[in-house]
């Protein structure tokens, strides 16, 4: 097993809904260590950047209003493989789809406010930390 960093955004529903605190704990009871974060508000031409890659979907437009709706929480996490047990921590991009115990089927309101998002592979996670945390020292 390898150590590895991912990243993850609380998303506005979430945040709204005042569930940050009930998220960190199951990161951090699954055994990922928060290594950075911040609260931030995205502006449109921060989120338009970082969903770029949707840019020609019919939901872009939709996303991207979303996102800026409100502040999200932005981390960086450490553990044994990372991605793949933040993925799994988080569930099903469709909450109704989600296995119990998981972010999603606990605080997520449906596909596409489903609180949480984060890093499909290593090499996306290292782009995404880069753009949040750019010149960071992560340790």
């Amino acid at each position: 097993m390898a150590t590895e960093r991912t990243f993850s955004i609380i998303k506005p529903d979430a945040v709204e809904a005042n569930n940050v605190g009930n998220i960190l704990a199951m990161i951090e009871g699954a055994g990922l260590k928060i290594k950075a974060m911040r609260m931030v508000h995205l502006s449109r031409p921060m989120a338009e950047g970082f969903y770029a890659v949707h840019k020609e979907r019919p939901f872009f437009g939709e996303l991207v209003d979303f996102m800026t709706r409100g502040p999200v929480v932005v981390s960086v996490l450490e553990g044994e493989n990372a991605v793949v047990a933040y993925r799994t921590l988080m569930g099903a991009t469709n909450p109704a789809n989600a296995d119990a115990g998981t972010i999603r089927k606990q605080y997520a309101k449906d596909i596409g406010e489903n609180a949480v998002h984060g890093s499909d592979s290593l090499e996306n996670a290292g782009i995404e930390i880069n753009y949040f945390f750019p010149g960071y020292e992560l340790g």
